[in-house]
């Protein structure tokens, strides 16, 4: 999970892509980048840690230019504030290239053993958006082979790059002195908006991963970019869009409308925050049918994504809604922090109950979705420690039982606590004394509710169907082999600096 920007404007850009990336914090804590271009120079600066952290004055100085792309970074294993593989990437051939990217590559090793072999292109990290940047330069190159560079060059690279690369991709990019380049995977898994705002001048262009961006920086949502659409907009603010893949269907993640995007974001012509009220709804019916209502005493969210769930739900059970837990908001998602050790002392930094809400009470917690299991078993613990008498833990996601290898960082199977166990051990793992799970198909209808257009949706880690065809179990293997090699790696290094500490 990543946030990608990108503009087009008649005014420098800076501090504009600054300030959407701030309205994205949320989609990636672990770095953060911004690439301007003025003429036919790119001027970039990116590192590690949260956005106010890794800019300075003299940084935004250094970032002139009237277009430019940025993008926010979550952590994934072994990676974990590695600004090598920070965002955005360059590269100079053919005409000088910038991309960000949010998603994730299903065949990106094989891409970069093609990049080797046949386009003579080397690949200098281990991230799949470096690949990506590579495929599009290559394509490009194809493309305007003895002629000029023109939309319709650029439009035909994307076509091309849809034919090679497998997996997800919502991508911002830059191309030197002549426009910013987006499109997005022909599966329309990772969400790009776009908007524009009218000036004396002309229209400025705004590209971004959700439209909270948008209004935040007053521009006008225009629409969705289209699974497999490329957009171009030039140097002077012209704008052209093209279908570039052949038989395009949109399967937007499903995640997203559950925990990842901001509850006043709009994307694919869902309202999140709608979805998300209509997920509360559903959940109480099934609750309903499961919980002896009358003897719970109070609902309670964990805030923040599970909160519209949690209030619709308290309605629709005619039960009194509290608020149980106080959030630290600078603290960063514990369910995006690299490593459980980590992600468990954060869990207490993170979130902190207030006892009379629970002392002496049967409390009903609403959680957006169980993954890991760290957060909940600890929860369930602090309501106890609170004083409450029974706690009835419930999911408005189903159980996250499968690996996501679309750009969520839950590759592993061992690490999900609903892998190979039923409901009753999850119960038990995590120490409640009932757990109810929304449906898959609940779910999902309550998108399609919102949204009656989307009839398919990206949910693999829910119900194990990989949509892009390309996953089998010997893939699942192979990466789950190299996360856990990474983490040893990690491991081991953080030992050598505790050794070399000791001994000093």
């Amino acid at each position: 999970m990543c946030g990608i920007v990108g503009v087009v404007s008649h005014q420098p850009v800076n501090q504009l892509l600054y300030d959407s990336l701030l309205l994205l914090q949320h989609r990636g804590q672990d770095a953060a980048g911004i690439a301007t271009g003025i003429g036919k120079t790119f001027n970039m600066y990116k590192g590690a840690g949260l956005v106010r952290d890794v800019f300075r004055t003299r940084n935004m100085r250094d970032l002139p230019g009237t277009m430019g792309i940025a993008q926010v970074r979550y952590p994934t294993a072994g990676s974990a504030g590695n600004a090598q593989e920070a965002q955005p990437f360059y590269v100079n051939a053919p005409f000088g290239i910038t991309l960000a990217h949010n998603g994730n590559l299903t065949n990106w090793e094989q891409l970069k053993d093609e990049m080797y072999r046949i386009d003579r292109r080397h690949i200098n990290t281990e991230s799949d958006s470096e690949v990506l940047l590579n495929v599009l330069a290559h394509e490009l190159q194809m493309a305007t082979a003895g002629y000029s560079l023109d939309p319709a060059a650029v439009f035909k690279a994307v076509a091309g790059l849809h034919q090679r690369v497998r997996g997800s991709y919502a991508v911002v990019s830059q191309i030197a002195g002549f426009g910013v380049l987006a499109f997005r995977d022909p599966y329309g898994i990772r969400p790009l908006v776009i908007g524009r705002a009218e000036t004396e001048h002309g229209f400025d262009y705004l590209i971004a991963s959700e439209s909270v961006v948008l209004e935040g920086q007053g521009f006008e949502l225009l629409r969705d970019v289209a699974p497999g659409e490329a957009i171009f907009i030039d140097v002077d603010g012209n704008f052209f869009a093209q279908q570039c893949a052949l038989n395009p269907t949109l399967n937007p993640c499903i995640f997203e409308y559950v925990y990842l995007a901001r509850p006043d974001s709009l994307m694919d012509g869902v309202s999140v925050y709608a979805a998300r009220l209509r997920m509360g709804e559903y959940l109480a019916e099934k609750i309903k049918r499961e919980v002896s209502i009358g003897d719970i005493d109070v609902v309670m969210p964990i805030p923040d994504s599970s909160r519209p769930a949690a209030m619709q739900l308290a309605g629709k059970l005619n039960i009194d809604y509290r608020e149980g837990f106080i959030k630290n908001r600078y603290v960063g998602r514990t369910f995006i922090m690299p490593g459980q050790a980590v992600r468990k002392k954060s869990v207490r930094q993170k979130l902190n109950p207030i006892g009379v809400e629970f002392k002496g009470k049967n409390v009903l917690i609403v959680d957006d979705s169980i993954v890991r299991g760290t957060t909940s078993n600890q929860i369930v613990q602090m309501a106890r420690e609170s004083g409450a008498n029974r706690v009835v833990f419930a999911s408005a996601a189903p159980p996250v039982r499968y690996p996501n290898v679309y750009g969520i960082d839950m590759p592993t199977r061992d690490e999900l606590i609903a892998f190979n166990r039923d409901d009753e051990q999850i119960r038990e793992s995590i120490g409640a004394d009932q757990l109810v799970y929304q449906s898959i198909e609940d779910m999902k209808q309550s998108v399609r509710d919102v949204a009656p257009h989307i009839t398919s949706f990206e949910a693999s880690c829910f119900d194990g169907v990989y949509i892009t065809g390309d996953v089998t179990t010997d893939y699942l293997d192979h990466i789950e082999f190299k996360r856990h090699a990474l983490q040893e790696s990690a491991g081991e290094s953080r030992s050598q600096l505790n050794l070399n500490l000791d001994s000093d």
